[in-house]
């Protein structure tokens, strides 16, 4: 679609809700709107990539105010509540990092939307995904608005349910010269945080609504579980969720005010319901330790956002059950064992950014040392160097660098449980190649076991790299 035609298109607005076509369509062979190499692009804007944040507004409501899911499933929303509470439990995905910003890549995403639907449309009703929750990094490179159709509406244009989303730092990135109008954000809240149902210009001849999430951040609530989804803007690295104290003058503090007011209604309310935080950039990402061999990944963990994460639930009395991130463009599965109140609590943070964009190597040769991969159960406390609660120890459980894939949970009254699977063609993803189950009351992780691994390098064997980040080839 020539872009002077796409913000012409009309905007009707529905009376529910629609998220679906309907009907079955085959997967597209090709992007419907060419683009050039980026590669330009990144050098000439290379240093900003570190340098530039952006400001948002304000979600719309309170800081303690609650968007539900049966508000975002419209006149369906009493009957598929219902449906849960009878079944006694909710089952939902999420991943990160869909985009496929090369026609290489293309297929690396579909396969993975095309897993994710498909159990939404073969499952029995009790155990049926009820919606799809992304990490953030939905449209590559920039979050332009004409690539829309292709990165995410074509793909997912058969998922049967809500998809809600956390922007990440490619849907916030401002490229020099962007009109105020096409900036990336912007586009992004016209998709999911919009007040009504609507069709976008993005959605071109789909007619999968826009979702009306509160803001970039927001809370999702759900029977038997509820997301805390933060927007930790617009670099490379680090992950920024506040101004912290001045550093950042252009982002605002609302997210702060925004995560104690809604520990606080959970504190209150003795929520015991699972509690999720959701942020793109993980806290913790794989390096090997001083004097080991290689060098971490193509991006790094985010000490000073954790910290400011820590010292809200410390002063809350609540501390998420799971903690879920995308942007490394692989799995990693941490346990993380801190003192909370009198307690000690085992909390799970999960790293799942093999959602179709690329597959990312956990550790890089550095200096003529060799990349060593990590052992699986290794003692990685190194990683946790700034905490503001007492940390005990921090353990990589699993981690999957070959293979893209995505999460299915499930949360019922007293555990969550969550199993990665991994996409790859020709073979079912009806097993998890690994699973972490979570005791709500204790805190304590039960159960967590790994299926037999299963390898494949087709997932990262055709991207380039460009001084270390992930770079783009023409799109056809």
């Amino acid at each position: 679609m020539p872009r002077d035609l796409l913000f012409r298109v009309p905007q009707p607005v529905f009376d529910e809700p629609v998220f679906t076509e309907g009907k079955p369509t085959p997967d597209p062979t090709r992007f419907a709107v060419p683009h050039p190499s980026d590669a330009e692009l990144y050098h000439r804007i290379e240093d900003l990539l570190d340098k530039d944040v952006v400001s948002f507004p304000a979600a719309r409501g309170s800081p303690h105010d609650l968007y539900t899911l049966e508000s975002a499933w419209g006149p369906h929303g009493p009957e598929v509540v219902e449906r849960l509470r009878s079944a006694g439990q909710i089952v939902f995905h999420t991943v990160g990092d869909i985009g496929a910003s090369t026609a290489g890549a293309y297929p690396g995403e579909l396969r993975v939307s095309d897993a994710i639907t498909l159990e939404c449309q073969t499952a029995p009703p009790e155990t049926r995904p009820v919606f799809l929750y992304l990490l953030g990094d939905l449209i590559y490179d920039f979050g332009e608005a004409q690539y829309y159709y292709d990165q995410f509406y074509e793909p997912y244009r058969n998922y049967p349910a809500p998809i809600f989303a956390i922007p990440g730092n490619h849907d916030s990135f401002v490229v020099p010269g962007t009109p105020v109008d096409l900036r990336p954000l912007a586009t992004f809240r016209r998709n999911f945080c919009a007040e009504e149902p609507v069709v976008t210009p993005e959605a071109g001849s789909l007619h999968r609504t826009a979702m009306t999430q509160p803001g970039v951040y927001f809370a999702l609530d759900a029977p038997f579980v509820r997301i805390l989804g933060l927007f930790s803007n617009a670099l490379e690295d680090p992950g920024v969720i506040s101004s912290e104290e001045g550093r950042w003058k252009s982002v605002p503090d609302h997210q702060l005010h925004f995560l104690r007011a809604q520990l606080r209604r959970a504190k209150q309310e003795s929520y015991a319901g699972a509690l999720l935080l959701a942020v793109h950039h993980p806290p913790f990402n794989y390096a090997p330790p001083a004097g080991g061999s290689g060098a971490g990944g193509t991006h790094s963990g985010n000490p000073v956002m954790l910290a400011q994460i820590d010292r809200i639930c410390r002063d809350e009395g609540m501390y998420p059950h799971v903690v879920l991130a995308g942007h490394a463009h692989n799995y990693q599965r941490y346990t993380r064992t801190i003192e909370f109140g009198s307690s000690d609590y085992q909390v799970p943070f999960l790293v799942c950014g093999g959602g179709g964009h690329d597959i990312d190597p956990l550790v890089r040769p550095n200096a003529g040392a060799p990349a060593q991969e990590p052992v699986n159960g290794a003692d990685v406390s190194y990683l946790d160097v700034r905490p503001a609660v007492k940390s005990r120890k921090l353990v990589l459980d699993r981690h999957d660098d070959r293979t893209y894939g995505f999460l299915r949970v499930v949360a019922d009254a007293k555990q969550i449980r969550l199993g990665f699977h991994a996409v790859m063609p020709g073979v079912p993803t009806d097993s998890p190649t690994d699973t972490v189950m979570v005791e709500l009351d204790s805190h304590t992780v039960s159960g967590g076991g790994t299926a037999p691994s299963r390898s494949g390098d087709d997932a990262g064997s055709s991207h380039r790299r460009y001084k270390g980040r992930e770079r783009t080839g023409a799109r056809e």
